[in-house]
């Protein structure tokens, strides 16, 4: 690029370096401005510089002078991000199940760009992205564009739908060619991302897990299903597919030791009615779906947890626990 061209983004450049190299911790003299933009070929003197970051200062941008050991240091205060934001999103990248390896580097190196240089070694300390449980499919980003794209056109789509096998491969599993499929939105729960769609053949609403489709294909078939979309609650579907996994929904009662308060707020919220039981337990009455994940999560606390009602369900815990103790006769 000739410098004509370079002196004309001499403002851009500078905002550049004041967002690299300063922080609310850190500042940059303009000494080090001038070297910094040097580097870049563009020529400034501080006359000119002065009338720069007044300018900059009048767009917007926060730039204050601070005096140290007799030298003067010139700070960008405002950013989009504030570094607890930046960590948080660093954060939900990592453990982001449905984000491959390579994705999930790249997608935090682009994070840390919003960040000082100082402010990005820290955001590195706390990057740990190998050895965690992640999808090796990288073309999860272009499957939720793709999804989005045909609930903005109200299309109905088709896709192959896949599993693990015991070779611990991706194949596409049985009745995995899927047609006929409203996609209306999208969620992200348990560390994955779901796609929530209308099957027609099915009539129902159904779940898939994003990084598990593959060969999406937009067709020009408007989309079905609005009418039980309309009094569609995601979160109230959420909380009773993925917390507790598929099956009957039924309100049960379900006694616990006082100590495990903390665990029933955590799964059912903090608006689940308790009702105290003598001095050391509680129950509640809970909407679930009963299934043997539910069920195995009751035995999981063991004692301290005991389903007392209806009986349909307590006979089902019964029958539970004599099925896995026949498994280890």
């Amino acid at each position: 690029m000739a410098k004509s061209e370079k002196q004309k983004q001499k403002l851009l450049i500078l905002l550049e370096i004041l967002k690299k190299n300063t922080d609310e911790d850190h500042g940059i003299t303009m000494v080090e401005i001038i070297e910094a933009l040097e580097k870049r070929e563009v020529r400034a003197e501080r006359k000119a510089l002065y009338t720069d970051i007044n300018a900059l200062n009048e767009y917007g941008y926060n730039i204050d002078k601070k005096k140290r050991n007799g030298k003067t240091y010139y700070r960008l205060l405002n950013r989009d991000f504030e570094l607890p934001e930046l960590k948080l999103l660093v954060d939900a990248v990592q453990v982001s199940k449905f984000i491959s390896p390579s994705r999930s580097t790249e997608l935090i190196k682009k994070i840390e760009n919003q960040a000082s240089k100082y402010q990005a070694k820290e955001l590195q300390r706390q990057v740990y992205v190998a050895n965690r449980i992640k999808t090796d499919y990288d073309n999860v980003y272009k499957n939720i564009d793709s999804l989005n794209l045909a609930i903005n056109e109200n299309s109905q789509i088709k896709f192959d739908y896949y599993e693990w096998t015991l070779k611990k491969k991706m194949e596409i599993r049985a009745n995995g060619c899927k047609t006929g499929i409203s996609p209306w939105a999208l969620t992200w729960d348990d560390e994955n991302y779901y796609l929530i769609a209308y099957d027609q053949e099915a009539d129902k609403i159904k779940h898939y897990r994003v990084d598990k489709i593959r060969q999406i294909e937009i067709t020009d078939i408007p989309r079905k299903g609005k009418e039980k979309f309309d009094s569609f609650d995601m979160g109230l579907y959420a909380k009773k597919v993925f917390s507790m996994f598929t099956g009957d929904e039924q309100t049960v009662k379900i006694q616990f030791d006082n100590s495990l308060i903390g665990v029933v707020i955590d799964r059912f919220g903090k608006d689940v009615m308790i009702i105290p039981k003598g001095e050391n337990k509680f129950t509640v009455n809970v909407k679930v779906s009963v299934s043997k994940m539910f069920l195995g999560w009751i035995m999981g606390l063991g004692d301290k947890a005991k389903i007392v009602g209806p009986q349909s369900i307590v006979d089902q815990m019964k029958q539970e626990i004599e099925r896995m103790y026949d498994q280890y006769k």
